[in-house]
């Protein structure tokens, strides 16, 4: 048997909700004779009466009783899933790491927002990898460029690269006059527990006798930022993301000629390649390009 027309179902389940045909017409914007004509056409189509009928109005037979909850049922789970479809559509998810969220991205979102807003803006503040960004839960990520293992099917828009250069707090600079060999003097504050920042920059520039594994690890950059600045020690800092506590002087450069990139490249927004070019991934793709967060980025030190 073939499925009944649509408006047949659909004039039933609401008969059968609002116990009554003129209800049901109010609802669907239809008149009582419609109602009446699309009931009988289902009623034809499957070869039973649903409603008995009588001076009083209509009530449900046996095979309309059983008949009217898995209408209401199916009806309803098409329309959770035309919302939901509707929803992603318009809905952009986006996954950041927590320092570039808070250091970076945060600030200039509502800028985004504010240019677009037929798109609602989900941002996750979270490392990609430990989030399934490959199964699809989010639209685009942003994450160091170089990554092992990175699938195939993965866009990759390079946006700025991480420069790093020491920094801590000016009453520490006198310790340090003496050049970067005096860093072995003084405690070195790491924002991860693998130490890669002090390892990168201390073999960049062929300075010995540092250890690059002393001193004190710190779960994230803000945390180890905010220990230099109150002059624990000298922290390894990203010259975009410690860009705020550099222009106020809270932390200073010891020696600002020299400053190095990482072996994991630029941030870099990153996507899949059957969403890349989606409408509301193109469109923060190209306003992120061309947000002041890229435009007011800091020179290298010259």
């Amino acid at each position: 048997m073939r499925l009944p027309p649509l408006n047949s179902l659909r004039a039933f389940e609401a008969a059968a909700r609002h116990e009554g045909f003129i209800a049901a017409a109010e609802e669907l914007f239809v008149t009582r004779g419609a109602i009446s004509r699309q009931v009988k056409i289902l009623e034809d189509h499957i070869g039973v009466q649903l409603f008995h009928r009588n001076a009083r109005g209509v009530a449900l037979t046996e095979a309309g009783r059983r008949l009217y909850p898995v209408l209401t049922e199916a009806f309803a789970k098409m329309l959770h899933e035309v919302e939901r479809i509707a929803a992603d559509a318009s809905e952009l998810r986006v996954i950041c790491p927590p320092t570039l969220s808070l250091r970076w991205l945060l600030p200039q979102l509502e800028q985004f927002r504010l240019a677009h807003p037929e798109i609602t803006l989900r941002l996750a503040t979270d490392f990609y990898g430990s989030k399934g960004f490959e199964r699809s839960e989010y639209d685009l990520g942003i994450s160091l460029e170089n990554i092992p293992g990175r699938p195939a099917d993965i866009e990759v828009m390079p946006l700025f690269g991480m420069i790093l250069s020491p920094a801590c707090a000016p009453s520490l600079l006198p310790a340090l006059a003496d050049g970067p060999a005096a860093l072995a003097g003084l405690r070195l504050l790491h924002e991860t527990p693998r130490r890669e920042d002090w390892h990168t920059w201390l073999e960049h520039f062929g300075v010995e006798g540092v250890d690059p594994d002393s001193g004190e690890v710190f779960p994230n950059l803000d945390m180890a930022t905010r220990a230099a600045v109150i002059g624990t020690g000298v922290v390894m800092a990203d010259l975009v993301l410690c860009r705020d506590e550099l222009e106020r002087g809270d932390l200073v450069l010891p020696f600002p000629e020299m400053a190095c990139a990482t072996p994991q490249g630029s941030y870099a927004l990153i996507g899949e390649r059957q969403k890349w070019n989606d409408p509301k991934v193109a469109a923060f793709r190209e306003w992120l390009m061309n947000s002041p967060g890229m435009a007011a980025l800091p020179a290298l030190p010259e």
